[in-house]
């Protein structure tokens, strides 16, 4: 297995491995935890002294994987004892006599850290270094304290001895291409980091009948650790019945979304509907649909009349200052908007909707959104209703149509990359915690929610919803249809 070797042999600063599931990673870090407290240099009594933290994102999780993988290795009563129960963290002491006649004395530190907030509980700890289990569900700003704790047990005042080596390692599942472990394994390379990718358990077979179903096929060069369960065949079983995205990213081990919950727009495929590359912008008008709230969110779209196709070039959210949510007014909001706008769309007219709801004022002060957005020039008016059926017929009569050259008459930019991710599934009914397979009435907020909302608004003045009338559900009756949609106009359904 020459990558998880590589990576257990790795001394950089901080080094992390990312593998399908299966691989050994995980027992190829614990491997590496074991080898680094022998490497530690002895005092004065013949004690190599380390103190480590181990973390994993819930107590959950790290109670019933990371802590009982980790058990399998370091044997209770053989190698030490376990401290649970208290105030403190679970605990390992570690006590192994080495054929040298030295003694490892080494501490585990088993710790949940999931938020941001979760900083202070790494504030006043001494650890030798840290082992990151599941890197992909830590937060950057865990990272950054965690990486100030490391080297400060032992001292000379502390253990009698300097420090042997310092850092963080970790494992992982294939993360999203917007985590910041793809930004530093793939694009820039902090110095003194090492980044170790395992071969996949599958490998993804080219297209070649053009269908758009995806294909899979055992890797030949993928590492099976002792005792994977069927070997090889271990990943072909493990495909049946997964998502195509699931098995991208759990077995063969690329950088992928993939949520949980029932898609608000299952009528998306994202290899029909999102263009291979960023469009050419046309010298044609923008339009604009919005979603306020505290985290507003902006869809920019072009119509091409020629063929009736809408088509989303950009999009605009708090997502897209800094990386993160930030919760801002309109008043923020519209002046990073305009200047956004001017820099990538300079000289082109633009006409934009938003929620009707927006129009009530009081978000941050007494003015609207859409009186703020007028102050700032732009041509903003509510739109028609924001009736949750015509939102969504807006979105999926274009989704499930096509235009004369036999594309849908909706297409994204994958510049557009919160809202790719909402229609993939990010924007979703959430499914609840019962036997039956059942979910919440109405999507969950978050990133994906705002930015999709505003699609849906745009796309509702741009004529879809009218559209949607003649059109409509599949196997819905044109005068039901219509009646439909009246009513939720009506009633805000």
């Amino acid at each position: 297995m020459p990558v998880l070797n590589a990576f257990i042999s790795d001394r950089s600063r901080q080094s992390y491995i990312m593998g399908p599931l299966g691989s050994g990673k995980t027992y190829g870090t614990i491997q590496k935890l074991l080898v680094l407290i022998k490497e530690q240099a002895p005092n004065a009594d013949g004690i190599r002294p380390t103190r480590w933290a181990i973390t994993r994102n819930t107590y959950i999780d790290l109670a019933g994987t990371t802590m009982k993988d980790f058990k399998e290795i370091f044997i209770d009563g053989e190698m030490g004892y376990w401290k649970l129960g208290s105030i403190d963290p679970p605990t390992f002491f570690c006590t192994m006599p080495l054929d040298d006649g030295t003694t490892v004395k080494a501490e585990f530190v088993f710790m949940a850290l999931d938020r941001d907030s979760d900083v202070r509980k790494l504030r006043g700890t001494q650890f030798t270094g840290a082992w990151v289990n599941e890197v992909k569900e830590l937060p950057k700003a865990i990272l950054d304290m965690l990486d100030g704790r490391i080297g400060r047990y032992p001292t000379t005042i502390a253990g009698n001895v300097e420090c042997s080596w310092m850092g963080i390692f970790g494992d992982t599942n294939a993360p999203d291409d917007d985590h910041w472990y793809y930004r530093f394994a793939e694009e820039e390379t902090p110095e003194n980091w090492s980044f170790f990718r395992q071969p996949g358990g599958l490998i993804e077979l080219p297209d070649h009948d053009g269908d758009g179903n995806p294909a899979f096929a055992l890797n030949p060069n993928a590492e099976i650790p002792p005792g994977l369960p069927g070997g090889m065949e271990y990943y072909w079983n493990q495909k049946g019945g997964k998502a195509d995205d699931w098995i991208r990213i759990n077995l063969c081990n690329r950088y992928g979304f993939y949520a949980e919950g029932e898609a608000v727009h299952p009528g998306y495929i994202d290899s029909l509907h999102c263009l291979s590359e960023e469009p050419e912008v046309k010298d044609a008008p923008l339009y604009l649909g919005f979603d306020w709230g505290r985290t507003p969110a902006c869809a920019v779209l072009q119509w091409d009349r020629s063929t009736d196709r809408k088509v989303q070039v950009d999009e605009f959210s708090t997502w897209n200052l800094g990386g993160k949510s930030l919760k801002m007014s309109a008043a923020t909001f519209a002046p990073e908007l305009k200047r956004y706008l001017n820099t990538e769309y300079k000289g082109l007219p633009r006409k934009g909707w938003g929620d009707p709801a927006g129009d009530g004022g009081g978000q941050a002060n007494e003015a609207t959104p859409f009186t703020v957005m007028t102050g700032h020039g732009f041509s903003v008016a509510p739109a028609q209703t924001n009736a949750i059926l015509a939102r969504r017929l807006a979105l999926a009569t274009p989704l499930r149509e096509v235009c004369m050259d036999g594309r849908p008459r909706f297409a994204i930019s994958p510049k557009a990359r919160i809202t790719r991710k909402g229609l993939r599934g990010g924007f979703a009914y959430r499914r609840l915690q019962v036997s039956s397979e059942r979910y919440t009435s109405e999507p969950d907020k978050n990133m994906y929610s705002h930015s999709c909302e505003a699609l849906e608004y745009a796309l509702l003045e741009m004529g879809e919803f009218h559209q949607s009338l003649s059109g409509g559900i599949p196997g819905d009756a044109p005068r039901r249809r219509r009646r439909k949609a009246r009513m939720a106009i009506r009633y805000g359904d």
